[in-house]
């Protein structure tokens, strides 16, 4: 089951000239779209004749999706495929290679003992002849497929709040022991083999460590020569043990990778929640806070069913109406099979949501993965920038296809289109998107990562007479190019000086090389390693990665920033992995400790989750004071789906303010704005607190009522916001109770308390 590559890809059948028919089922959905008042989508964005049936239009892609359009959906259908190429097949390596990927598609759709039987008699039959690489690929399957059946039969479905937590221990360990004993046995068989590619026995050996830790035998019963010492992944501080929650607090959702926004829909006080995941016929959910930190399901009655899909999810509340509406963002890695429109959500005020997509003038039919809010013209109202994944060294895309689209609010609930004029010019398979005023000149700047086809930080310079922001590419003169095959990214202030630093994960690592790391060996392992830009203040970074202890290889996929511990220092979570499913590596926490660098604390705090991490959100989710961190669990293949998380904060001592900030000139909840809250410590010392409002990191996205940490700073001497669009600073002067929730109004002089529930 060992792939070389991270990069997921439409896949064919191991054979020439196959090439499903889809053409019936290609007519109907465009006839849907058109009675719908849809668009023709080889064309790109073109404004709809309304009503548009959103509901209908995805019904209808979701029943035109071929068999072959997506690698990771229909394996039943791919399956019963193979099976027919199989028995075709006359050419002994073709029917070979066809009778390894049914055995692989098995183990995608959750059927790992179909996938056993059928290896085991391809093995049987043709073992003598084989290769020694290819020999030892069909014993590496086999061990796999054991593998996956014991985290089938016991992680997936049958989860507690050990399961997959690594290093696995205690409830983590298998009931059914029946897999991972086979997965041991096959893994330390391979491993003895002097034959065994060198590179493949790197994760053989980090597999094998695993099948113990999950049968309670490691280190112990773990060959000497292959144990990875438990050392390896102790944490750099103990910041005590956020268990997973969710279950018991309502939040059982199973699926594939998605996003998540972790917000105050209602307006109640408490932080709800919106989850979405990949596949073109997931359902949306929504759960809300029933006010004791448990949740109800509350889809339906919110006006979400038949909302599907989405790999990403932004909020905003585009309408300057008070409520927070959603952007889902659809057809991610699928290139020109990923042709699915984006739903702006919006938000009624009265607990329900309406597809306003077409009506607002936001409707393309690209394959989109990021997008991100801003009042690029500084006029109150905010923006939209939408990054596209078109890969033309790959896909004949017509010539007016666009990379990108930023959309400018005509300020009555519509967007014009003004990418062409902005002076952006991007290409490629763009992935992440982030808005800072990095300069501090009282702009919005954009930095913009992509898959191969590098970085770019634009610098937002002035807005021309018909209020087009005008931007400038800076990447080079500012140092912030790399790495080259990007992924996560996010501005935030982590050494609290004001000026927003950037940072950027690489995605681009095999696991060979990420057990390499964990070895000791970073030196041998190869691959794009994470970026941590200090912002020098003169528009410039210094690349610190090395300074801070964050050069390393995360592979990337789900990420955000908050304050684990509520000292003031901004801390981050990294959901890791990529789509295969041997790529087992814990996602990753880190603490800032006071800016000086960063400590891996995943083990102590128990988040190290072996299962696919993606969008991560931070907030007090209970109203304790503490940030909780909420993560979208799954990979992409059916047997790939797993249970979202919610890590319970259990509480530091430390102190903290909640500001719910309402604009009136700028946008309505100050997106953007920069904050400093200035704080004395009982022992007379004092020290500021810098943070910008924002939803935080790229994938995942955290409310826009800012949560800030005060360590042990006991009293607010003052409060200063510079309010994004309008300029306005102001100050507001103390002393203030810490551990309150305070409401501030643009142009108002006062503060205004709010109770806690």
């Amino acid at each position: 089951m060992l792939e070389s590559s991270s990069r997921p890809s439409s896949q064919q059948p191991a054979t020439r000239g196959f090439q499903p028919r889809r053409s019936l089922l290609v007519g109907l959905v465009l006839f849907v779209l058109a009675v719908a008042g849809g668009i023709f989508f080889l064309r790109g964005r073109e404004a709809p004749s309304p009503p548009f049936d959103m509901r209908g239009a995805l019904a209808a892609l979701q029943q035109a999706e071929g068999v072959w359009d997506n690698p990771w959906d229909k394996q039943s259908e791919k399956i019963s495929a193979l099976k027919g190429l199989i028995a075709q097949a006359t050419d002994p390596v073709q029917k070979f290679q066809l009778s390894r990927e049914l055995a692989q598609r098995y183990v995608f759709a959750g059927a790992s003992e179909a996938a056993i039987a059928h290896l085991e008699t391809l093995q049987g039959e043709v073992g003598k002849s084989l290769p020694q690489t290819v020999a030892e690929t069909i014993k590496a399957d086999l061990a796999f497929a054991y593998f996956r059946m014991g985290e089938n039969k016991n992680c997936n479905w049958n989860p507690n709040p050990d399961s997959c937590l690594f290093p696995i221990e205690r409830d983590g360990q298998h009931r059914q022991q029946t897999g991972a004993l086979e997965a041991a046995s096959r893994y330390a068989e391979l491993l003895a083999d002097p034959k065994t590619n060198a590179e493949n026995a790197l994760v053989y050996r980090w597999l094998l460590n695993i099948s113990h830790m999950v049968l309670g035998s490691y280190p112990g019963k773990v060959p000497k020569q292959w144990v990875i010492d438990r050392n390896t992944f102790k944490s750099d501080y103990e910041i005590g043990r956020f268990r997973d929650v969710a279950t018991s607090r309502g939040i059982a959702e199973f699926g594939a990778a998605g996003g998540v926004i972790l917000e105050d829909f209602d307006n109640d006080g408490d932080l709800d929640l919106m989850i979405s995941h990949m596949g073109i016929g997931d359902q949306i959910e929504f759960f809300r806070n029933k006010g004791d930190g448990t949740f109800a399901r509350e889809t339906e009655s919110a006006g979400l069913k038949g909302i599907l899909g989405g790999l990403n999810m932004v909020q905003a509340d585009y309408d300057n109406d008070g409520c927070i509406d959603a952007l889902v963002l659809r057809g991610a890695w699928l290139h020109d099979k990923g042709r699915f429109p984006p739903s702006l959500l919006r938000n009624n005020c009265d607990g329900t949501f309406t597809d306003v997509t077409a009506k607002a003038g936001l409707l393309y039919y690209y394959p989109t993965h990021t997008a991100a809010w801003a009042d690029v013209n500084n006029d109150g109202l905010l923006d939209l920038f939408v990054g596209h994944e078109i890969e033309r060294s790959k896909i004949q895309w017509p010539a007016d296809t666009k990379n990108f689209e930023l959309f400018l609010n005509n300020g009555n609930g519509t967007f014009r289109e003004v990418g062409a004029l902005s002076g952006i010019a991007l290409k490629g398979f763009l992935k992440g998107a982030v808005w800072a005023d990095y300069d501090n000149d009282g702009r919005q700047d954009l930095y913009v990562t992509s898959w191969g086809g590098g970085n770019h930080l634009l610098r937002n310079r002035e807005t021309d007479r018909n209020g087009v922001p005008q931007f400038e590419d800076v990447t080079q003169s500012a140092g912030v190019a790399e790495p080259a095959r990007s992924f996560t990214t996010w501005f935030f202030d982590y050494n609290n000086d004001g000026w927003p630093d950037l940072f950027v994960s690489g995605y681009s690592a095999t696991l060979a090389n990420i057990v390499r790391e964990y070895l000791g060996n970073a030196s041998e392992a190869v691959g794009e390693r994470s970026r941590l830009y200090r912002n020098n203040r003169d528009g410039t970074f210094t690349d610190v990665s090395k300074e801070v202890r964050l050069d390393k290889l995360l592979l990337t996929m789900g990420a955000n920033f908050g304050d684990l511990d509520n000292d003031g220092w901004l801390d981050f979570y990294l959901g890791t992995g990529d789509p295969n499913l041997t790529t087992l590596i814990p996602n990753r926490m880190f603490r800032n400790d006071a800016g000086k660098s960063f400590q891996d604390v995943t083990t102590s705090g128990g988040f190290g989750h072996l299962q696919k991490g993606h969008a991560v959100a931070f907030g007090d989710i209970d109203g304790s004071g503490h940030q909780d961190v909420f993560a979208v669990i799954g990979g992409v293949f059916p047997v790939d789906k797993f249970w979202s998380a919610f890590f319970k904060n259990p509480g530091h001592g430390n102190h903290w303010v909640k500001l719910r900030l309402k604009g009136k000139t700028s946008n309505r909840f100050a997106v953007g704005a920069r904050i400093q809250v200035d704080v004395s410590e009982a022992s007379g010392a004092s020290r500021a607190v810098h943070r910008d409002v924002t939803s935080g990191g790229s994938f995942g996205a955290s409310s826009l009522r800012p949560h800030i940490g005060l360590g042990q700073g006991n009293q607010i001497d003052q409060i200063r916001i510079r309010w994004p669009g309008s300029g306005l600073v102001q100050e507001f002067k103390g002393p203030f109770e810490v551990d309150r929730i305070y409401e501030i109004s643009e142009g108002v002089s006062a503060l205004k308390p709010i109770a806690a529930k």
